[in-house]
């Protein structure tokens, strides 16, 4: 994964947790690597799914700008 100060955005975390996954289903990978890949893929799992509750937030946001009171 990139460096913290270095921003990656959802569409690159997720190419890359499609990556981990295919590597991690790969029956030679050893038990050391799978386990770092695994690491990484939690972690970018989880950008993921920050960067998807803020979008939603900010959805809900513009929608209840927009309702007539």
């Amino acid at each position: 994964m990139k460096d913290k100060k270095e921003k990656i955005d959802f569409e690159q975390a997720l190419a890359r947790l499609e990556s981990i996954v295919k590597n991690l289903e790969n029956p030679d990978i050893t038990l050391e690597d799978s386990v770092k890949q695994f690491e990484e893929g939690v972690k970018l799992s989880r950008l993921c799914t920050k960067i998807l509750e803020d979008a939603e937030l900010r959805i809900e946001k513009v929608n209840q700008n927009e309702s007539p009171t």
